[in-house]
């Protein structure tokens, strides 16, 4: 750069001493000098001025192609945005579809297993009703049985004692008793069957209350995730 500004000081201080030429502005210059001069300013200039001014030449080109780029990347950079949130809503829709099918199978199955306890809860209590009614039944029949046996050695006693009467009366009193403690026995076996029949049907009432409220907490699991995905889809913990 320091023969650059050496040469150019030559080419003024040339100019400034030409002879200058009779009724005009220019003068006359030794050419060869001159050329000499701007040859050694043109081999002193960098090459780096020469490619920054290519830069310069070409940089309408270098603008256009850089915001070119720009333009894709941004676009490649919008379309997979939006895929990316497109799967994540398929996503996000195939775990909602899943949970509230997995839920709905839940509660089909509380309600069946409810339906099956309450089924068999309900024969049991009706077989132990009706265990209860047969023994009852038998009892009574026992009693009556022996009643009538007593009635009949009574009278066969009366018959066969000449004096029959207290005989008669004894034989009454023991059917009385044998029916009264038959018909006690009777009473306290189906009071028993009762206590027996109503402590089963007390657990039962409890495992249907638990069933029920196991079902109520399916459901209400059921409808919670649907609330809350149509409030936020792509917030998710299951």
């Amino acid at each position: 750069m320091y023969r650059v500004f050496e040469a150019l000081d030559e080419l003024v201080t040339i100019v400034e001493e030409a002879r200058g030429v009779p009724m005009t502005s220019g003068c006359v210059v030794p050419r060869g000098d001159v050329l000499e001069l701007l040859d050694d300013v043109r081999d002193a200039i960098p090459a780096e001025l020469d490619d920054a001014q290519d830069v310069l030449d070409h940089r309408d080109e270098l603008v256009g192609k850089a915001q070119h780029d720009a333009d894709q990347a941004v676009s490649k950079a919008r379309s997979d945005a939006e895929r990316m949130v497109s799967e994540a809503q398929h996503e996000a829709e195939r775990m909602l579809s899943e949970a509230r099918a997995r839920a709905e199978r839940m509660v089909a199955d509380a309600e069946d297993q409810a339906q099956r306890t309450v089924s068999a809860g309900r024969q049991e209590y009706e077989d132990l009703v009706g265990r209860a009614h047969a023994e009852a039944d038998r009892m009574v029949q026992a009693g009556r049985a022996n009643y009538e046996r007593a009635i009949e050695e009574g009278r066969a006693e009366q018959a066969r004692l000449v004096d029959g009467t207290e005989v008669v009366q004894a034989a009454h009193a023991e059917a009385a008793r044998v029916l009264d403690a038959a018909q006690t026995e009777a009473i306290r076996l189906r009071n028993e069957c009762d206590a027996y029949v109503d402590g089963k049907l007390a657990d039962f009432e409890d495992l249907l209350a638990h069933t029920l409220r196991s079902v109520g907490k399916g459901r209400s699991h059921l409808r919670g995730p649907a609330v809350a995905s149509a409030a936020a889809p792509f917030d998710y913990h299951e």
